[in-house]
């Protein structure tokens, strides 16, 4: 069962990455460009569509939106999106993965090298960070709106492999490719779902001083206002003095 700092350290990011609303529409629409091109416009048989279009509509983005999204997939004129995944060293040994999608990798590689430039840290060798996360899907529920006893249950059937709490939610972990059916179990059972996502779970964390600490949140922070980051996960145990700024 996972420790409670793990998911202290989760809730911190998410804090800090929902603050850029603005950059939400832009991140979703990627996805439901690529997910269509990938897999076709039927959400129905494509089922990383199902999810970016439900993440669109958790981000309020209007249904007409997200029909022109899905049509502007199939034109030969849009460009494409590409998935890529950067690995950094932070201050004081910290593990960090910066996952991306662009359609200009060397514009990507060079704001990467920028932040490094500007807050520290170097580029790593492909693998070098990554073996020491594990990628799940990763389900958060508000626990004032589900009962633990039934959302145990159904999430257990579709697939989930671990089933924690905290104060404020249940977190339930799976493999990736079982994210959408547990999400969709949580849904038919009418529990309200806060967020789901693929995340990268450290199996171990790395204990900082407060001054390297702070300087791996302002790289973290740098990276995270890069238009073409999705998502950036690292391995630091936040210090509590740091857990609520």
């Amino acid at each position: 069962m996972a420790g409670h700092s793990k998911w202290a350290n989760i809730k911190h990011r998410k804090s800090k990455a929902d603050a850029l609303k603005g950059k939400l529409f832009s991140r979703v629409s990627k996805e439901i460009i690529t997910a269509a091109k990938l897999g076709g416009p039927d959400p129905a048989a494509n089922a990383r569509l199902r999810l970016a279009i439900q993440k669109a509509k958790d981000v309020n983005l209007p249904n007409d939106n997200i029909d022109r999204l899905i049509k502007k997939a199939a034109s030969s004129d849009q460009e494409a999106y590409e998935e890529m995944q950067y690995e950094l060293y932070g201050h004081q040994g910290v593990g960090i993965i910066v996952e991306v999608m662009s359609s200009n990798k060397n514009r990507i590689s060079s704001e990467i090298r920028i932040a490094t430039n500007k807050r520290g840290g170097t580029i790593a060798h492909p693998g070098a960070v990554a073996f020491n996360f594990d990628r799940k899907g990763v389900l958060y529920v508000p626990r004032k709106n589900a009962l633990e006893n039934e959302l145990f249950e159904i999430v257990t059937n579709a697939g989930a492999e671990d089933f924690t709490e905290t104060e404020e939610s249940y977190i339930i972990t799976c493999e990736p490719q079982e994210l959408l059916k547990v999400k969709e179990a949580i849904s038919h059972l009418g529990f309200d779902c806060k967020d789901a996502a693929v995340e990268m779970i450290p199996k171990n964390y790395v204990e900082c001083d407060l001054e390297n600490a702070k300087a791996n949140l302002a790289l973290v922070e740098w990276l995270e206002k890069i238009d073409d980051v999705d998502a950036v996960f690292h391995n630091m145990r936040i210090p509590d003095e740091l857990m609520h700024t």
